[in-house]
Order: structure tokens, then C-alpha cells, then sequence
């Protein structure tokens, strides 16, 4: 006789599997560059915050370099900075990152891309994990990113912005992301 094998969805495990030490602390005092906290939540298509939600970075060092071997720039590495990082929400379904603010990156054609970091977002229920990035508000370069620039509605475009903010002297940008509905984030096939 045949059964139907009940469906399964991914987790909820994630904050099962960060118990280990904090991997969203990238930034020590020496590491180069201006220190930033990157905080947020991850909304579903009802608007509603959701737990259990795993937020993963890389980026660039403060000079536009990433730490990685297929970044062959003359640009200093800063060896106090793996640039990567993961968050778990909290019990208020907050991700934060301690990190610091990236350098420009080249981009194709000889193209410069503005200051951003990248994101991998996990979640219960996602088979397919979601990637967007994090763009700066007071950021100068976002007019003229390729990547940026690619995103032709105004509109989404301001998914991708992080809105800065300072409370007791440090540098606060908040990145809110929406998997579904009408404030979805932009998400890139990677």
C-alpha cells in the first residue's frame, strides 16, 4: 500500500545552530575603517516579523577589497577583517551586524559600484535562499552604481537603501527585509 510522505519545510533551526560564539561581531577596535551597526528585521508577505530567520554578509574592507583570493587589487587587506558575518534573529526578530562601512568595488567594464554589502537571507519555509544587498543612504555613489542603476522602478530601488541613523555616537543604518507584498526587497539571482 502507498503513503504519501507528509511535505517537510526547512528549520525552524537556525538559532539552534548559532548557540556557538557571536559570528555577527566583524568589527574589532582594529579594524580599519568606520565602525556601523547594520540592524533589521525580515517581514513576510502579511507584513508580520519573522522568527527564527538567519541574515548572512560579506563585503568589502574599508578600502574595496574583499578578503577573499580572487581579489587580486593592489588595495590594502586589512587582515583583522574576514569581511563575513551571520546573524539569527532575536526574540524581538532583530538581526544586527558590528561591522564596518565597505569601500568602493569594481564593477564590470570598468564600472565602479557604490559602497554595499551582500546578503543571503534563510528562512523556515525557503528552499531557495534569497539574495539582495545593502545599499547606504548618505551615500554619494548609488547614482551612478551599475547595479543599483539596474533596478529601473524608483520605488523598488529604495528597497535596497539602508537608512542611516546615530544613537550615542555610533553609526546605526537599519535594513528592513520583505520577502513578499507590496514593500518586497529586491532579490537578485545569484
Amino acid at each position: 500500500m502507498r503513503q504519501e510522505t507528509p511535505s517537510q519545510t526547512v528549520g525552524p533551526f537556525y538559532a539552534i545552530g548559532l548557540t556557538r560564539e557571536p559570528m555577527n561581531v566583524m568589527a574589532r577596535d582594529e579594524t580599519e575603517g568606520q565602525k556601523i551597526r547594520i540592524e533589521g528585521q525580515v517581514f513576510d508577505g502579511d507584513g508580520a516579523a519573522i522568527p527564527d530567520v538567519m541574515v548572512e554578509i560579506w563585503q568589502a574592507n574599508a578600502y574595496g577589497r574583499y578578503h577573499h583570493p580572487d581579489d587580486t587589487q593592489e588595495k590594502p587587506l586589512d587582515p583583522t577583517f574576514s569581511g563575513w558575518g551571520r546573524s539569527a534573529t532575536d526574540e524581538k526578530c532583530f538581526y544586527s551586524f558590528e561591522t564596518i562601512k565597505p569601500g568602493s568595488v569594481p564593477g564590470n567594464d570598468g564600472t565602479v559600484q557604490a559602497p554595499h554589502i551582500n546578503l543571503c537571507i534563510f528562512a523556515r519555509g525557503m528552499l531557495v535562499h534569497a539574495f539582495t544587498r545593502i545599499y547606504f543612504a548618505d551615500e554619494p555613489d548609488n547614482e551612478s552604481d551599475p547595479v543599483l542603476q539596474s533596478v529601473k522602478s524608483k520605488a523598488r530601488r529604495k528597497t535596497l537603501i539602508a537608512t542611516r541613523a546615530e544613537h550615542d555616537g555610533k553609526v546605526i543604518y537599519r535594513f528592513d527585509i520583505h520577502l513578499q507584498g507590496e514593500n518586497e526587497t529586491v532579490f537578485f539571482d545569484m
